[in-house]
C-alpha cells in the first residue's frame, strides 16, 4: 500500500510541475494525471497486466489527443517525465496492446516526438 501511495504522489507532483506547449490543449499534467491509475503497472511494482481502471484512463487520454499538437505534446511529456518517474520502457510498450489502444505514437524511449502525426 505504501508503494502505491508513493507512485500516486510522485505522479501527482509531476503533473503539477510540468508545463505543456501553448498550442496543445492537453497539458503534460493532464496526461500524467490521466495515467495515475496505470502507475503501479508502468513502474513494474504491480500486476503484469494493467487494471481496467488504467485502461479506461488510457483510453480517455487517447480521446483527448485529437490534434497533432496534442499527440506531440503528450509524446514529449512522456519522453521527458517517464524516466524521471521510473516508468519501465517495456511496460510502456505493452500498455497500448493490453488496453486495446490504437495509437499513432510509437512507444519507445528513442521516438522523435516531432515526427508524430
Amino acid at each position: 500500500m505504501a508503494e502505491k501511495m508513493v507512485v500516486v504522489h510522485g505522479l501527482m507532483v509531476l503533473a503539477l510541475i510540468i508545463a505543456s506547449p501553448a498550442e496543445a490543449k492537453v497539458s503534460c499534467g493532464d496526461a500524467v494525471s490521466a495515467l495515475i491509475p496505470c502507475g503501479s503497472f508502468l513502474l513494474g511494482v504491480g500486476a503484469a497486466k494493467p487494471s481496467s481502471a488504467c485502461c479506461t484512463s488510457a483510453q480517455g487520454l487517447k480521446k483527448l489527443t485529437t490534434t497533432t499538437a496534442d499527440r506531440r505534446a503528450v509524446c514529449k511529456c512522456f519522453e521527458d517525465s517517464g524516466p524521471s518517474i521510473g516508468v519501465k520502457p517495456a511496460r510502456g510498450k505493452l500498455l497500448p496492446s493490453l488496453c486495446k489502444l490504437n495509437i499513432s505514437i510509437p512507444v519507445n524511449p528513442n521516438v522523435d516526438c516531432n515526427k508524430v502525426k
